[in-house]
């Protein structure tokens, strides 16, 4: 298996760290172009509360070092634009942002968060461009494979439309990797299983992935539902299990960017068990060591 650490030890020469930013990007599944109420699952931050509030560039970075600064020495860092679509928005704004972003010392890659919809000729264009900088990653939010899972979190957009843009993207030369959740309402093992087995197949090989346990959040869609009605969710040992089956079936070149997620406490509805996180990846630890024992 190989991790992210490892991997950007290999690629950096040091430690690297992640900074959270904001674009200030907004998304189709919220702005009315496809829905307006988002994904089902999908916090009212787009899936980004720890990132730096939209400021100017210079003093988001400042704000994300700041919170860091205890956790880790890093004199290098990823530019990670989490929240929303951040390739849906002012093409010529965002490419003054995130070549303002590139450009700094410090920063070695530009990693951004956005939907397999949101990805024409334009941005292709703009991505382009930033990478005659430093490396460039687009991370895409699959989730799953499964039409009527997707239909069912509101996902908007059928699997042939994630196929083409992981193509055009990796024709194209670009580090892609992929968000996967476990543990969707009505998915069963063999279907979350499925979803991997078909990330592990496609050609060109996966450069990386991130898988997150299902985080049942207040405010959303999903949210609200589980209280009315409360559904199944796996505890932490059935995840830990679940977790090192992903692992056995991804190619060893394909990095795991992610195995837990970080659930905004003041959010989290269930599992509760997602909030420790330090207890989440022991627990995943001791899975994989006997999976390869």
């Amino acid at each position: 298996m190989r991790t992210l650490s490892d991997y950007l030890t290999e690629q950096f020469g040091e430690k690297v760290y992640r900074l959270s930013l904001s674009s200030g990007c907004s998304c189709p599944n919220r702005d009315g172009k496809i829905t307006s109420g988002g994904c089902t699952f999908c916090s009212a931050g787009g899936s980004g509360e720890f990132a730096s509030a939209f400021a100017p560039i210079d003093e988001q970075i400042a704000e994300a070092k700041k919170r860091i600064a205890r956790k880790t020495g890093a004199k290098k860092f990823i530019a990670y634009f989490q929240s929303f679509t951040n390739t849906y928005g002012d093409i010529p704004q965002l490419t003054q942002l995130y070549t303002d972003t590139i450009r700094r010392d410090e920063i070695v890659a530009l990693s951004l968060a956005t939907r397999p919809d949101c990805l024409g000729d334009d941005v292709m264009d703009m991505l382009c461009k930033l990478r005659e900088y430093k490396p460039v990653w687009i991370e895409l939010g699959l989730q799953t494979i499964h039409e009527q899972t997707a239909h069912a979190i509101h996902r908007g957009y059928d699997l042939p439309v994630f196929a083409d843009a992981y193509h055009r993207l990796k024709q194209a030369g670009f580090e892609v990797i992929v968000h996967v959740i476990l543990g969707l309402p009505g998915e069963s093992e063999e279907d979350m299983l499925s979803t991997i087995r078909y990330l592990a197949a496609l050609n060109p090989p996966l450069d990386g992935i991130k898988l997150q346990m299902l985080q049942v959040l207040s405010g959303t869609e999903m949210g609200d539902a589980y209280l009315r009605n409360p559904f199944p969710l796996m505890d932490l040992t059935e995840y830990a299990a679940l977790v090192a089956k992903c692992a056995a079936l991804l190619p060893d070149r394909t990095v795991i960017h992610r195995m837990t997620g970080d659930g905004p406490r003041r959010l989290l509805i269930a599992p509760l068990w997602c909030l420790d996180k330090k207890r989440v990846l022991n627990t995943i630890r001791k899975q994989l060591a006997g999976a390869e024992s």
